[in-house]
C-alpha cells in the first residue's frame, strides 16, 4: 500500500503513543518466565510485539489478547499472560517459534529459550534471515548451551537452533554495544548456576535490568575504571510475576513528532506518558544541542522503575551538530529521523560509527542516505559516517521505504516540513512499531489531504 504525504500548514495538538517496543518485548517475555498472571496494558500493538507474544504462547505460557479499555490509547494492547514459569515451560511440536521481522523477538528468545527443555528454532522473515546473530550465539555457546545459527554473509543468521540444556555462569565482554545481546544473556544467565557478567563500553538501554529487579532478580551494575560497565545476575532465580504492568509510551516512536514539531514554522505538540528512562532519552538531549525547545513534566512513579512524563515541543531554528559514536549507541533507532533534522539544520552536521545501523531491519545508512537524495537533500556517506550540508528542505519525490518501519515515518515526516509531497511506498511498514501513525499525523496536521491507494 503506498500513501501520499501532503505538507502540512501547521502541526498542532496532543497526542498518545504506542507502548514502548522495547519495555512491551520484555514485559511479556519476563511474565512468561514468571510463575502466575500479569496482566499487561498499554503495550505497543505492532507486528514485532505480536511475534513476542506468540513465541511465549508457543513455549506453552497462555498469552491472551484482551479488548481494550476505554482509556487505552490507539494502538495499543492489553495482554494476559498466566505461566507456570521457566521450569514448566517447553518446546512444543516441531519447536519451531516465528520472530516474523523482529530481531528483539529472536534474540531475547534465543536467551530465553537457552534454559528451556527441548530443541527450539527461531526463524522469521527474510529480512530477519539478513540480521546478524553470531553476537547472541557466542555468549550463550560460553554458557554451555548447543547454539547454532545458518551461514550468512555477515555470520550466523536465523533460522537459529538452540537446545535448552544446562548452562553455567560466564563473564562475556561485548565488542558492539547492544541491549538486545546483553538482555539475551542476563535472561540466559536467570537460569545459569552461579552468575552471568555482561560488560560493555557504552551503557546501553537498561529496562532489561530495571524490570527483572522489580520481578525479584538479583542484579549488580557496577562501572569499571575503564569507563565500561559490568552487569551481573545471579543463577537459579525464579521471578515473581508483577499483577499489572502498565507500559509506557515509546520514546522512539515520540522522536518522529520531536523532530517534525522542531523543523515546522507552526508547530506546538504535546506528547502525553512517555518513557523518560535515562538510557532512552537521548534523542531529545541531541535535539536540544541542536536548539530544540522541548519541555518535559515528569509523572510521579508508579512503581514500575521507569520514569515517565509529558513531552512539549515547538517550532525551533535548529542549527548543525555533530553525533558522535557514543550518541549513535545511545539513540540508534533515532538515527534515521535525526538525519533528516541534520538536513534541515542550519549549518553542516556529522553522524560518525555509525556502522550499527547496517544490522537493522534494513541497512540504515544505505536507506536513509538514498532515501533523503531522492527528497532532493545532500547527503554523503564515507564508510560508517555520513554528512550533511544542512539548510535544506525536501523537494518531494518517491524514497524506498524497504521495508523498514523507521525510513517509511521519516520519509513521512520529510513531507509534513518540507516543500512537496512524498510518496511512501509501502505505509504499512509503519505497523511494526506505530500502527496509527499516519492517523496521527492526519489529525496533528489539520486533516490535511491525503492519497492513500492499494
Amino acid at each position: 500500500m503506498s500513501h501520499r504525504v501532503n505538507p502540512a500548514a501547521r502541526l498542532r495538538g496532543e497526542l498518545r503513543l504506542p507502548g514502548d517496543k522495547s519495555i512491551s518485548h520484555r514485559a511479556l517475555l519476563f511474565a512468561a518466565l514468571a510463575e502466575g498472571e500479569t496482566l499487561i496494558s498499554g503495550a505497543g500493538d505492532g507486528h514485532d510485539v505480536r511475534s513476542t507474544a506468540g513465541i511465549i504462547r508457543a513455549l506453552g505460557a497462555t498469552c491472551e489478547r484482551l479488548p481494550a479499555a476505554p482509556d487505552d490509547a490507539p494502538g495499543t494492547a492489553r495482554w494476559r499472560v498466566l505461566s507456570p514459569g521457566r521450569s514448566g515451560l517447553a518446546a512444543q511440536g516441531d519447536g519451531t517459534l516465528d520472530c516474523g521481522n523482529s530481531g528483539t523477538s529472536a534474540r531475547l528468545g534465543a536467551g530465553l529459550v537457552a534454559g528451556v527443555a527441548g530443541a527450539h528454532v527461531l526463524d522469521g522473515d527474510e529480512s530477519l534471515r539478513r540480521r546478524p546473530m553470531t553476537r547472541v550465539l557466542e555468549p550463550l555457546r560460553a554458557m554451555g548451551a548447543d547454539a547454532t545459527g545458518a551461514a550468512g554473509e555477515r555470520g550466523e543468521t536465523a533460522p537459529l537452533r538452540i537446545v535448552g540444556g544446562t548452562l553455567h555462569g560466564t563473564e562475556w565482554r561485548s565488542s558492539t554495544p547492544s541491549a538486545q545481546v546483553k538482555s539475551c544473556v542476563l535472561i540466559a544467565g536467570l537460569a545459569a548456576s552461579g552468575s552471568t557478567t555482561y560488560i560493555e563500553s557504552v551503557a546501553t538501554r537498561d529496562h532489561s535490568e530495571r524490570m527483572l529487579t522489580a520481578r525479584g532478580a538479583t542484579i549488580n551494575r557496577v562501572q569499571e575504571p575503564d569507563g565500561a560497565w559490568s552487569i551481573s545476575v545471579q543463577g537459579g532465580t525464579q521471578l515473581r510475576a508483577i499483577p499489572q504492568v502498565q507500559v509506557p509510551g515509546d520514546p522512539s516512536s515520540a522522536a518522529f513528532w520531536l523532530v517534525a514539531a522542531s523543523l515546522h514554522p507552526d508547530a506546538d505538540l504535546t506528547i502525553r506518558g512517555v518513557s523518560l528512562n535515562p538510557t532512552r532519552r537521548h534523542v531529545i538531549e541531541i535535539l536540544r544541542r541542536m536548539g530544540a525547545s522541548i519541555e518535559e513534566t515528569p509523572r510521579p512513579d508508579d512503581g514500575s522503575g521507569e520514569p515517565i512524563g509529558d513531552l512539549r515541543v515547538r517550532s525551533a531554528d535548529l542549527h548543525g551538530v555533530e553525533i558522535t559514536p557514543q550518541d549513535v549507541a545511545l539513540a540508534i533507532d533515532e538515527m534515521p529521523i535525526l538525519s533528516l533534522a541534520a538536513t534541515a539544520a542550519r549549518g553542516g552536521s556529522s553522524i560518525r560509527g555509525a556502522g550499527e545501523l547496517r544490522a537493522k531491519e534494513s541497512d540504515r545508512i544505505a536507506g536513509v542516505a538514498d532515501g533523503l537524495t531522492r527528497l532532493g537533500l545532500t547527503v554523503r556517506v564515507d564508510g560508517d559516517d555520513l554528512h550533511f550540508v544542512g539548510g535544506e528542505r525536501s523537494k518531494g519525490g518517491s524514497p524506498e521505504v524497504r521495508g523498514d518501519h523507521r525510513l517509511a515515518m521519516t520519509f513521512a515526516v520529510a513531507a509534513l516540513v518540507g516543500d512537496a509531497a512524498v510518496e511512501i511506498d509501502d505505509a504499512a511498514a509503519a505497523a511494526v512499531s506505530y500502527p496509527t501513525f499516519f492517523d496521527d499525523a492526519l489529525r496533528l496536521a489539520g486533516g490535511a489531504e491525503q492519497d492513500v491507494r492499494a
